[in-house]
């Protein structure tokens, strides 16, 4: 029993570092699957048009079509607010902010319908999108260009 003893504390004790190395790869792996590096878009709440067929008249209130060009030219109602070297769409946010108010007063519903061409950047809808919320417009959908 004696000499039992002697060779357990006399024994050196190895590390193994291949095990070690291995859970190491595998801790990385999982916190690199796991971690979200990039934020989500937020939830943007649109109303896509469609075709349902109507049984009684429905009475329309006034809408605002905001057409934008292939080369991101931003028009409403004839009038040019950016052209495609200018991203700022401070003068559209506030002409849809006065038709917001004035729907309001009206006690009509403030109504945007964006008309994007096929080949316009996405950039520049998001930037009207954005123009949208700033003037607290809602009801806002998308038709299809000319």
């Amino acid at each position: 029993m004696k000499v039992w003893m002697d060779e357990l504390i006399n024994e050196k004790v190895d590390l193994q570092i291949a095990p070690l190395i291995d859970v190491v790869f595998l801790l990385l792996i999982y916190f690199m699957v796991s971690s979200t590096l990039k934020r989500t878009e937020a939830d943007l709440t649109l109303s896509l048009p469609g075709a349902i067929a109507q049984s009684t008249q429905i009475e329309m209130p006034d809408e605002q079509v905001i057409e934008i060009m292939a080369d991101g030219t931003v028009m409403l109602n004839n009038k040019t607010y950016a052209t495609s070297k200018t991203a700022n769409l401070a003068e559209l946010e506030y002409t849809l902010l006065r038709y917001q108010q004035a729907s309001i007063l009206s006690k009509t519903k403030a109504i945007v319908t964006i008309s994007a061409a096929d080949d316009s950047a996405h950039e520049r809808v998001v930037d009207v999108l954005n123009a949208c919320a700033g003037a607290g417009i809602k009801n806002v959908t998308f038709g299809s260009s000319q």
